[in-house]
């Protein structure tokens, strides 16, 4: 991938406090126009990661590259309760180099947000369109989101994931969207990037994993019947289960009797990666 295709580049990008490392040799890189999902549990790290490549946080070593313009818009939403959401177009107007007040206006619309509001008279699920009018208004080549669609209702995250995916389709704008909502992550991420204490532990496209990845039941063994990488694996007296990254994926042919293949989904990618990085116990 060339340095043209790429929206952020990272290399070995760490942040320290103290002792404590909250981003740990973190490389990789981010292809250009979609949107990649940002996985972790508290404290992997994903908040540090976008706090050093939107420039409000200093890395304690690495770099990074990004290919534009890039905003970040973190879950507490930064809005003046006072303001009304006329006054914050405003405000991102005198606060933005470059500024597209009709785009901000045409977010703002899809999701009937009344201009002449005061911000703090506004729902927790309004008051994040308007954080994200202001960010869009931007114009922003990398758009970081990091957790702001926490507070929303499951209906108004798939209606807001999904005009988002308009706008990268429209203008090209790559969005890394850090979520917990790990289910909802089908049909919406073109990239999956995994942390896990600082690490990021998975990285690709979300295809390409989906085929990669692939889960065997059988009888209890200590090893699955086919070539691949193990990420995670479960035993009972007389059954195990094993979730394995190999190249053929879900069209492994299985020739050992007894045992069945299943495909995942991201979810399941996630937690079986997750639950081994946190070290749970194999029964």
């Amino acid at each position: 991938m060339t340095a043209v295709e790429a929206a952020l580049t990272v290399r070995g990008l760490t942040k320290r406090y103290r002792g404590v490392t909250a981003l740990d040799d973190c490389t990789f890189t981010l292809p250009a126009g979609g949107v990649a999902a940002l996985v972790g549990a508290n404290g992997a790290g994903k908040s540090t990661l976008m706090s050093i490549v939107s420039g409000m946080l200093e890395a304690t070593a690495g770099d990074y590259r990004v290919g534009g313009r890039v905003v970040l818009l973190a879950q507490d939403k930064p809005l003046y309760r006072d303001f009304r959401v006329a006054d914050m177009l405003d405000f991102g107007r005198h606060t933005n180099r470059v500024w597209d007040r009709p785009r901000a206006l045409a977010w703002l619309e899809r999701f009937d947000i009344p201009l002449d509001r005061r911000c703090g008279k506004l729902s927790g699920g309004q008051q994040a369109q308007v954080a994200l009018a202001v960010a869009l208004g931007a114009c922003p080549s990398l758009l970081l989101l990091d957790e702001p669609l926490a507070n929303l209702d499951p209906v108004a995250r798939k209606a807001v994931t999904g005009e988002l995916l308009g706008e990268v389709a429209e203008t090209g704008m790559t969005v890394l969207l850090s979520t917990h909502v790990v289910a909802e992550l089908a049909g919406v991420g073109d990239h999956l990037l995994l942390l896990a204490h600082g690490r990021n532990i998975l990285d690709g496209d979300a295809e390409d994993l989906l085929a990669q990845h692939l889960r065997l039941t059988g009888p209890r063994a200590d090893r699955p019947p086919v070539e691949g990488e193990v990420v995670h694996e479960s035993h009972t007296g007389r059954q195990s289960t094993f979730t394995v990254r190999t190249l053929l994926g879900a069209a492994t042919p299985l020739e050992a009797p007894g045992w069945t293949g299943h495909p995942v989904t991201l979810e399941d990618i996630v937690l079986a990666y997750l639950k081994t990085s946190l070290g749970e116990a194999v029964r």
